[in-house]
């Protein structure tokens, strides 16, 4: 199996702004972010895919890299769409890591990459088990809700599933961690969907996949990877997890 894995990297956002070039000892997040990536031997070739001109000469000062794409992509998964038709390779399995996951792991990637032994998936992603019932009822922390196989059933900023009974209340309850694979063949056909009413009701962009029938599975990982939302985050990850 060839797999390509882009890294969708966007220099504007509302919350930190030119979060991608942040400094993390000295190199730009994009940088501690593509050599995690790097460092997967399952992973043939890798990119960055961004709309900014800073983001594209500071992967080039790192030897990495890079693509120009469109600044009116509405999502990751739209901007990867346009870096694989540029790029034209033969590759079987698309890899979709955020810019702001300096935190992953080699481990969880390999993990993400086995769903796909199963022929009927499309779309791979992972969860991890929730540990408190504060993240748990947190809207920010998507929910995940899987079958006894692992397909995803629905995604959802609600807590769900609804504890009724007796027993561990976070017990099948499972956070979505946002990394994602897609097949080759799937990915030009995601690009091409309109935003689905699940999707517009909760802000998932997966929602809109599941409402098009498309088959996702899950692969449970011990613990999410750091991603950094704030400057908050960034700091904690450089004084605790790094």
């Amino acid at each position: 199996m060839n797999v390509l894995a882009v890294i969708p990297a966007r220099y504007a956002s509302t919350r930190f702004p030119g979060k991608p070039l942040a400094q993390i000892h000295g190199k730009p997040m994009i940088q501690v972010v593509y050599e995690r990536v790097a460092a997967c031997p399952s992973i043939d070739a890798l990119c960055v895919a961004t709309d900014d001109e800073r983001i594209i000469q500071a992967v080039q000062s790192f030897g990495g890299q890079v693509l120009m794409t469109s600044d009116t992509h509405r999502s990751g998964t739209d901007r990867i769409a346009e870096a694989v038709q540029t790029l034209n390779g033969d590759f079987d399995l698309i890899l979709n890591v955020q810019g702001d996951e300096p935190g992953i792991r080699s481990e969880d990637l390999e993990a993400l990459i086995g769903i796909f032994a199963n022929e009927i998936v499309d779309i791979g992603t992972l969860v991890t088990p929730f540990t408190n019932m504060e993240d748990f009822q947190n809207p920010d922390r998507v929910k995940a809700v899987l079958s006894h196989s692992g397909q995803a059933l629905y995604f959802t900023r609600a807590a769900a599933p609804f504890h009724r009974g007796e027993g561990d209340p976070l017990s099948q309850c499972y956070q979505h961690v946002g990394v994602y694979a897609y097949r080759a063949d799937v990915l030009p056909d995601l690009g091409r969907l309109e935003p689905s009413p699940l999707e517009l009701k909760e802000s998932l962009e997966q929602l809109r996949w599941l409402e098009n029938d498309y088959v996702i599975h899950a692969r449970v990982i011990e613990k999410a990877p750091f991603g950094i939302d704030t400057p908050d985050d960034l700091e904690k990850f450089v004084s605790e997890v790094h």
